[in-house]
C-alpha cells in the first residue's frame, strides 16, 4: 500500500471511496479524478505501448507484473470505503471500512483488461457477467471519453437511449459495483467526439478535474487505454504456477 507520506504531491486521495461516490448513480460508483500522475501514466503507457502484447490483451498473473501492480493496486487497496464501520462487516478493526475487493475471493484484483480505443472505436453495451467479483477499477490513460450506462426495458431489450454517462479522464479511476454491476450495461459509442456534456448531462461532472475544459460541451477523442482490475472468482492451480500470461481477447 501506498503510506500518506510515500504518496507523490499531485495525488491526494480521499479519506475514503465514499468521499468521491458518484451520488447521481446508484450505489455504488465511485470517481478519482488524479488517481495517478502524470509521470505515472506515462510510465505504464511506455510499457503497455507499442508493444504488440498490447491492444486488447489480457494480463492474468499471480502475482501480477510489477508495472500493473504499482501504483495502482496499492494504492486502491489503501482507500477504506467509508470514514466509520457501517455494520456490514469487512472492517479493519479500527473504526474503518477496510477496501473495495476486502470480500472478494482474493481480496485483490488478479486480472487485468488492457484495451485501446482510437477515435471512433467503442465497445458494444455489456455486462461483465459472473465470473467476476462484481467490482470493476478502471484507471484511464491518454485522453478522455464518455461511458455510456444502460438499462433493458421491461421486455428485455435494451434501451438504446443511455440512462446515464460518465466522463472518464486521463489519469482518472472509475469503480463501479452493486446494482450498477449486476442491473446495468455499459459501453462506450465509436465516435469521434462526446458531445453534449454539461453539469446536466454527465454523472460525475462535480467530480471531474476541470469540469471547465469541458464547458464548450465537447471532448475531442484522442487515443485512451484502459486497464480494468478485476477479481475472477475461479483461478485454476495450474495457471497460477505458468506465471505472467498474455493473450489477446
Amino acid at each position: 500500500m501506498d503510506p500518506p507520506d510515500s504518496l507523490p504531491s499531485q495525488i491526494k486521495l480521499p479519506s475514503s471511496l465514499e468521499a468521491v461516490r458518484i451520488a447521481s448513480l446508484p450505489r455504488a460508483a465511485y470517481y478519482i479524478a488524479d488517481f495517478i500522475t502524470e509521470e505515472e501514466e506515462e510510465a505504464i503507457l511506455h510499457k503497455t505501448w507499442p508493444s504488440d502484447l498490447v491492444k486488447d490483451t489480457l494480463v492474468d498473473a499471480r502475482p501480477l507484473p510489477d508495472w500493473l501492480e504499482k501504483p495502482v493496486v496499492s494504492r486502491l487497496l489503501s482507500i477504506p470505503i467509508s470514514d466509520a464501520a457501517d455494520g456490514h462487516g469487512g472492517g479493519d478493526g479500527d473504526g474503518h471500512e477496510s477496501h473495495i475487493f476486502a470480500r472478494s475471493p482474493h481480496g485483490r484484483p488478479n486480472h487485468v483488461l488492457i484495451n485501446e480505443y482510437p477515435p471512433n472505436t467503442g465497445i458494444m453495451p455489456h455486462k461483465d457477467g459472473a465470473a467476476y467479483y462484481p467490482v470493476v477499477c478502471t484507471v484511464s490513460l491518454g485522453s478522455s471519453l464518455c461511458l455510456n450506462v444502460y438499462k433493458s426495458k421491461e421486455d428485455g431489450a435494451l434501451d438504446p437511449a443511455p440512462v446515464w454517462r460518465i466522463l472518464q479522464e486521463p489519469r482518472s479511476l472509475l469503480i463501479t459495483t452493486g446494482d450498477l454491476y449486476s442491473e446495468y450495461l455499459h459501453g462506450i459509442e465509436p465516435i469521434a467526439a462526446d458531445v453534449d456534456l454539461s453539469e446536466q448531462t454527465i454523472a460525475n461532472w462535480g467530480l471531474l478535474r476541470d469540469p471547465s475544459s469541458f464547458e464548450n460541451g465537447l471532448n475531442q477523442r484522442q487515443t485512451r487505454t484502459s486497464l480494468t482490475y478485476r477479481d475472477v472468482l475461479k483461478v485454476s492451480k495450474l495457471g497460477s504456477k505458468l506465471g505472467p500470461l498474455f493473450k489477446r481477447v
